[in-house]
């Protein structure tokens, strides 16, 4: 890969979002709402400083989304305001590169706008559409029921309950796993992805 490829620029678009890499800009904003108590509450972080923002805004910087093992972060951008609403972050297994999972936050001020499911279902099908993908999967605190419920309104089927996998936060927790197929995907019209953007949802950090 030539260093003009790593800086290419990476747009995905939805009807009010534009989904791109992450610049030095975006900082304020993503300290700023990964520092909010109510988005780090389902998350693997308590804190966020400004050097461990540095390190992503560099990790980030060359990678390109659908790398085998590794993570690419789409900072989601209004497209109306500019503003970062939050972002959706995609990996491709190391082991299988036919496989991915998916991530995503909100800024506590721009939830229940139906940002979320936007986009969610965004990176799903760039997932499913352009990189061949054949599996989906979505992992996320049992707790957690307004992310549960935007992932089963984008198409994903909710395939297990795992009791207290995970040693999170001082205590053990239990997480839901969903799932979608290429084919699933594909076979969906816009109602069984959710449909146009909706606002029912709330706290989907």
């Amino acid at each position: 890969m030539t260093d003009a490829d790593a800086a290419t620029v990476v747009y995905l678009l939805t009807e009010r979002l534009r989904l791109r890499r992450f610049t030095r800009a975006d900082l304020p904003a993503l300290i700023g709402y990964r520092n909010d108590p109510r988005v780090a509450r389902y998350q693997s972080w308590e804190s966020f400083s400004a050097d461990e923002a540095e390190a992503f805004l560099a990790a980030q910087s060359t990678l390109q989304p659908g790398t085998p093992g590794t993570w690419f972060q789409f900072a989601a951008e209004c497209v109306d305001t500019g503003a970062l609403v939050g972002d959706c972050a995609l990996h491709v297994r190391g082991d299988d590169a036919r496989q991915g999972e998916i991530g995503f936050t909100l800024a506590a001020a721009e939830q229940g706008r139906g940002y979320g499911a936007e986009m969610v279902r965004r990176v799903l099908g760039y997932a499913f559409d352009d990189l061949g993908l054949h599996r989906v999967v979505a992992v996320t605190d049992a707790e957690n029921a307004a992310a549960a419920a935007l992932l089963a309104r984008v198409g994903m089927r909710r395939e297990g309950h795992l009791r207290q996998n995970v040693w999170f936060k001082g205590r053990w927790g239990d997480e839901f796993l969903f799932a979608v197929l290429r084919e699933e995907w594909m076979g969906m019209d816009a109602g069984g992805r959710g449909g146009p953007p909706d606002t029912s949802e709330r706290r989907e950090a």
